[in-house]
């Protein structure tokens, strides 16, 4: 293969994986209008709260303000996600001079952990039938995997202190609030709003604004009966960095990427480097380049010991050694745990379940990739195509005159001066460079 076909090969599989990612850009909710007077403008916030949510949040808040949305509606369907980014969405939320409205929809979704502490920052808050919030108490993977809630009262104190002030500034029900994180307390929409900790029960974004309509927020009176609804769009640029901040999708970047870097690196001039740095790039930056140093050890360790079998006799000991390490090194690398991730248990254990299988079908895959690559690297050079004269093999496509045949197990491009139809059986009599000159038996 020539230089200039594997670049384009390259470049043609690197277009290919961004144009993939382009596919899982989420869809609005609806279409929405150009933005007016007497609308108001509902931003989705579905997913974990990423290093995304917050640039997202401060894009819909200055385009609420520019055109004079009566509130903004925050739908809320979220596990949790970074803290830092929730931290930051509640301070806009204060700053903001337009009323916000948090609403998690739709029926029988939830908002855990960071969800439910944004919920109580919101001016208002409401949400759908038999949905839920609650979750709170921070947890974080112990050094044997399993999963433990964090007691410390530093940390517990500062948390309830902040969701408890929340409450309290908006009227709601502080004493729950607080449950949320010392006793992980969970509520359905009625039990929410029988204990005073949302304001409103509503089914649909509809619904939901003829019920708002006159309660004052931010010394505004709302007036949001027959109100307008507009969906905020993603820019462009904003979506795909909400694709891949995604911890699932960030993390299975990273593992390509790094697969890729060492797959190039044992068979240099096949491009998968470019793919590699290229996946890896956009999986750091997805995860808000917050990269563990112990993990990317372990990752280092790993590639060096898989290339280092290539050039050994261990019998694949040491390929085996470095796929545990760059697989142990690659879950490890996107945090999950808090402080960088506040999340409910469950939902880090299917994340991590969720991330190590991948892990190991493309750690599987690496092993068969090197193993042919070196196979490749080692197979018989110009001059051992002589001892190849005479060998009898069989063809594997139609030549005619030219295809690929199998001799003493190995392909070979070959070259014959009659038809031969595939899985016939064929004799070696001459070459021509590295092509063979077979002819049938």
């Amino acid at each position: 293969m020539t230089p200039g076909i594997r670049w384009a090969s390259s470049l043609s599989l690197l277009a290919l994986l961004v144009f993939s990612l382009l596919a899982l850009l989420p869809p609005s909710l609806a279409q929405g209008s150009s933005g007016f007077n007497g609308s108001v403008l509902v931003v989705d916030l579905s997913g974990a709260i990423t290093p995304a949510s917050d640039d997202i949040v401060k894009a819909a808040f200055e385009q609420a303000q520019a055109g004079n949305y009566r509130a903004v509606i925050l739908i809320l369907n979220t596990p949790g996600g970074g803290l830092t980014e929730t931290m930051d969405i509640l301070g806009q939320m204060d700053q903001s001079k337009v009323p916000v409205i948090g609403y998690v929809y739709p029926e029988g979704t939830s908002a855990w952990s960071a969800g439910t502490l944004i919920l109580m920052g919101t001016d208002v808050a409401a949400m759908a039938p038999h949905s839920i919030i609650g979750s709170a108490q921070p947890v974080q993977l112990s050094p044997t995997g399993g999963i433990s809630p964090i007691n410390d009262n530093k940390t517990l104190n500062a948390m309830v202190a902040l969701i408890e002030e929340k409450a309290r500034l908006h009227g709601r029900n502080v004493t729950a609030a607080g449950y949320f994180i010392t006793r992980n307390l969970n509520l359905n929409a009625s039990d929410a709003k029988n204990y005073g900790v949302v304001e409103m029960v509503s089914p649909n974004p509809r619904d939901l604004l003829i019920r708002i309509d006159g309660i004052k927020a931010k010394n505004i009176t709302l007036s949001t009966m027959g109100a307008g609804i507009d969906c905020f769009e993603l820019p462009l640029g904003l979506a795909f960095l909400k694709t891949i901040s995604d911890p699932t999708i960030a993390g299975l970047l990273l593992l390509i990427g790094l697969y890729a870097i060492i797959y190039g690196l044992s068979s240099p001039g096949m491009g998968a480097e470019i793919i590699g740095v290229a996946a890896t790039a956009m999986g750091v930056i997805g995860i808000g380049y917050d990269v563990n140093i112990g993990a990317l050890f372990l990752i280092l360790l790993g590639l060096g010991l898989v290339l280092a079998e290539l050039h050994s006799h261990s019998f694949g000991i040491l390929a085996l050694a470095g796929l545990i390490c760059v697989v142990a090194g690659s879950i490890l690398i996107v945090p999950v745990s808090y402080p960088e991730w506040y999340l409910p248990a469950e939902y880090q254990r299917s994340m991590i379940t969720t991330f190590l299988i991948p892990a190991l079908i493309l750690g599987a895959f690496l092993i068969f990739a090197v193993y042919k690559a070196a196979k490749a690297r080692l197979a018989p050079t110009l001059k051992g195509l002589d001892s190849l004269i005479g060998a009898a093999g069989v063809s594997l496509d139609r030549l005619g005159p030219r295809g690929y045949v199998q001799v003493r197990g190995e392909y070979w491009m070959a070259e014959a001066d009659q038809f031969v139809e595939a899985g016939q059986k064929i004799m070696v009599v001459g070459k021509d460079g590295i092509m063979l000159k077979v002819k049938r038996t």
